[in-house]
């Protein structure tokens, strides 16, 4: 490519040629997202499981490890050789460390094929998943992680996004103009959800209650009210026990899970924003537009375009 000396975008997740504008995804932004994720479900301890075969799951380790040491807990991690592999014992070795773990225990493969492994390796070691063992993986690979056992839940990158901001770039190095050979980091569209991590690993069972009510009927128009009828807790015990555990209130849990389901209808579906606010419990649009850009920095058209590169 160097010789060629034609218009070139760089689109390896390694970045082999540096003077090159590079497009890729950014593992910062993936890392804190399932950090987040794993976050949210009530876990104190938390594993990472890469590849030393590639660059970016260090990365993704590494800005992993210090979402979660933030957090005030340890990292504990297990890689792939980089060179060649015997099958049956990495196998064992992978059974080894999972059954040697901390448990329960929320564990960052760095991509989809290694989340699998995992989740078959905890299947030959007998942990129950995700009770035990909670998996998230990277790239939502819908096929792989759809058919995994249990299916899979992983942090969707946006390829739409990369791709259009990759072909961006070449239009303009095409036309003569000079860009400059920086990195453009394209952030992920969110996680994914499936039964891999469906799991509150809270102690208390009437939090993990209300959470589970909020996670099920957010996007149903609720309040604090709602969630209390199903609790035996006053208001202020149960925002005590929230904020203790999980580190906010009941009303911004609701907030959150709201805002999570507005993404993803921005990012996935043409509906209006009117159709968005219907569907994620926002009574009015002008509502719905205030809280978001409150909480994004962003309006909803804005996290849109964003989302869709364009």
């Amino acid at each position: 490519m160097r010789r060629a000396g034609l218009p070139a975008v760089d689109v390896s997740a390694a970045r082999l040629v540096p003077e090159l504008p590079w497009v890729e995804t950014d593992d910062a932004a993936i890392a804190r997202l399932a950090a987040e994720h794993l976050l949210e479900r009530g876990f104190r301890h938390f594993a990472f499981c890469g590849d030393a075969r590639f660059n970016w799951s260090r990365w993704r380790e590494g800005h992993f490890r210090a979402r979660i040491e933030a957090a005030g807990h340890a990292l504990h991690r297990h890689e792939a050789p980089a060179g060649a592999r015997d099958p049956a014992a990495e196998t064992v070795a992978l059974r080894r460390w999972l059954l040697e773990l901390p448990k329960p225990v929320g564990i960052l493969a760095a991509y989809d094929i290694r989340g699998q492994r995992v989740l078959d390796a905890c299947r030959g070691a007998g942990l129950a998943i995700p009770d035990e063992v909670a998996v998230l993986g990277v790239d939502n690979d819908e096929l792989l992680c759809e058919l995994a056992s249990p299916p899979l839940s992983s942090v969707m990158p946006n390829t739409l996004r990369t791709g259009y901001e990759a072909a961006a770039l070449l239009d303009r190095m095409m036309r003569g103009e000079t860009v400059r050979p920086v990195a453009h980091l394209i952030p992920p569209v969110g996680v994914i959800a499936r039964q891999s991590t469906d799991v509150l690993a809270l102690e208390d069972r009437a939090v993990a209650q209300a959470v589970r009510f909020i996670r099920e009927h957010a996007c149903e128009g609720i309040n604090v009210g709602d969630v209390l009828q199903g609790v035996t807790l006053s208001r202020r015990v149960l925002e005590q026990r929230f904020r203790r555990l999980l580190g906010r209130t009941p009303r911004e849990e609701i907030l959150q899970v709201r805002l999570a389901r507005v993404k993803q209808l921005l990012t996935e579906t043409d509906l209006t924003l009117y159709q968005v606010a219907e569907r994620t419990g926002f009574e009015h649009v002008e509502y719905l537009s205030v809280v978001f850009k409150r909480e994004t920095g962003r309006t909803p058209r804005q996290f849109r375009t964003a989302a869709r590169g364009r």
